[in-house]
Formats: structure tokens, C-alpha cells, sequence
């Protein structure tokens, strides 16, 4: 009989497919999630929830985290695809572009960090590639990777950027090296309260803490095979508005609808022996997934 193994939650694919438009970075509601992992990993959480006006520009708002003064504000020129932040300071104000999405590859650009971990000054950095890859939606989005350009003494560390999410460091840090065990890694990235973009490699699940939404109403959701056969069987369902099974390169497979039952079953038997990702969504769009191996 072929066994179906259950692993640890995962939710991050890769492909070399190439999206078509571009997908803004700042929504109505916007939420980050950055994991580190010193002695146990920790996750910090900051959000725009407001908007205000600045020399006649419209900036979002960041709070939580390190960004609590409220004195940071991030703007969009969606048109020419860059993100300014903007930080104001006892009357006097300072614009920084952080990120360029209109980049192509072999182009140089200079990052800003302001007020992060990383060299304010980050020097220049060239654009190795760009691939894009599917994220929580099962779209695929434009991945950004830059390493230190020749003559840069100031950065030795390679940036990754998202479309649609911006650094995989802090978001004032578009230069900044992504690492676990360092300044931290983006873990899950929210917009509208609907997941974004998820690594689950150090953290179990994605669920946004804005607007109050529970954190913890999938907490009892668990996966487990049956015996001799090819199903699994999610258990405590009873939150769960619908189920979706992907492939590891994250092609959606198959959807179930759950309508108030408390555990629900998955037939595996017509898939080819492989990684699957099973995605539940809870009440309140709240996510959890797990990796099983048939």
C-alpha cells in the first residue's frame, strides 16, 4: 500500500513562470510579519491602518514593531512602480525610494535603510535576476535578487525583494540581508487581512493579528493519514470555511467546500506519489497548512 506522511506546515513555493502585471505593494491594509530565531524564534508584527497627507502626497501610516512613534510613512507611485518611505521628525521630513519595480536585470541601484539594523547607506547593488514564482494565491510574482555591486565596501550581504511585499528583511530595509538568525526573515505578509506571501520553515502557521481577528481559532485543526489507504483526514473542522490541496510548485489541485462538518476527508488516491500542500481557511480568513508526503 503507498503511505501518506504528514510533515511539519509549509507554504512557499518556487516555478520559473513570469507574471504579467504589476501587483501594487501597499493595499488598503497591510500587515508583517518578521521571524527571529536567537535563542527560540520570535516574530515581530508591524501594519499601516491609516493614511495621512505630507507636502500633498498621500502616505500610509506604519505602526507596531519599532515603527510604534508613527513618524514613518509609506507611499506608492504605483504608475512608475516605487515605494517611498518618509520619515517625519519634529516639523522637518525626509523622503527615501526604497524600492524600484520597474528594475531590469543587469540595472544598479543604490539602497536606503533608514533606521534599520543595516547601513543607512547601503551603497549600490546590482540586479543579478529577476523570477518570478507563485506566493500564497497560487500567482506568480516578480522575485528581485540583488547582490553588492563591484566598488560597493559598504554592503556585503545579498537583498531579495517581492513584488507586492518588498524586502524579505524589515520593509525600511530593502537592502538588507533576509537571515532566521539575524535581523529576521519576512514570515507572512498580509494585505486586506487575506495571506500574501507565507514561509512557515520556523513559525506554524500565518494568521493576521490586525482588526482583531482570532489568532487562534484553527488551533486544533490537525492532519492525519488512515491506515492502508490513500486519504487523509483533517479532524476539529468545525472553523473551516473551505480546504485546497496544491502541488509543491503551488498549482491549486482541488477545493472542498466545508459546510458546518467537523472533520473532512482527502482523497489522494488519484495524485502521483509527492509533496502536497493542504491550505484550510478558518472564519475570519484565517489560514493554517500542512506538508504531507504520499
Amino acid at each position: 500500500m503507498k503511505q501518506i506522511v504528514v510533515i511539519a506546515s509549509f507554504l512557499i513555493f518556487g516555478t520559473a513562470a513570469f507574471s504579467q502585471n504589476y501587483k501594487p505593494l501597499l493595499d488598503t491594509i497591510n500587515e508583517w510579519h518578521v521571524t527571529s530565531c536567537y535563542f527560540g524564534c520570535h516574530t515581530d508584527v508591524y501594519y499601516t491602518d491609516s493614511d495621512t497627507i505630507v507636502d500633498g502626497k498621500t502616505y500610509k501610516i506604519l505602526d507596531g514593531y519599532h515603527f510604534i512613534s508613527r513618524t514613518f510613512l509609506l507611499r506608492e507611485d504605483v504608475a512608475n512602480r516605487k515605494v517611498y518611505l518618509n520619515i517625519v521628525n519634529q516639523g522637518f521630513n525626509e523622503d527615501f525610494l526604497l524600492y524600484d519595480f520597474s528594475l531590469s536585470e543587469g540595472d544598479v541601484f543604490n539602497m536606503k535603510n533608514p533606521i534599520s539594523p543595516f547601513p543607512e547607506d547601503g551603497g549600490a547593488f546590482l540586479l543579478d535576476s529577476i523570477v518570478a514564482k507563485p506566493l500564497a494565491d497560487g500567482n506568480n510574482y516578480n522575485h528581485f535578487y540583488f547582490s553588492p555591486a563591484p566598488g560597493n565596501t559598504t554592503s556585503t550581504n545579498n537583498a531579495v525583494w517581492i513584488e507586492g511585499a518588498g524586502s524579505l528583511s524589515l520593509i525600511n530595509a530593502p537592502g538588507g540581508k533576509p537571515d532566521i538568525n539575524g535581523a529576521g526573515h519576512l514570515s507572512c505578509f498580509f494585505k486586506n487581512t487575506e495571506i500574501f506571501y507565507a514561509n512557515l520553515d520556523s513559525i506554524d502557521d500565518c494568521i493576521p493579528l490586525h482588526l482583531g481577528i482570532k489568532k487562534d481559532n484553527l488551533k486544533n485543526l490537525v492532519v492525519s493519514k488512515q491506515n492502508n489507504s490513500n486519504n487523509c483526514l483533517l479532524s476539529n473542522t468545525q472553523d473551516v470555511k473551505n480546504v485546497s490541496v496544491f502541488d509543491i510548485s503551488g498549482k491549486r489541485l482541488h477545493g472542498i467546500n466545508n459546510e458546518g462538518r467537523n472533520s473532512i476527508g482527502i482523497d489522494l488516491s488519484d495524485y502521483q506519489n509527492g509533496v502536497y500542500i493542504i491550505l484550510a481557511t478558518g472564519f475570519g480568513d484565517t489560514k493554517k497548512s500542512f506538508k504531507i508526503v504520499k
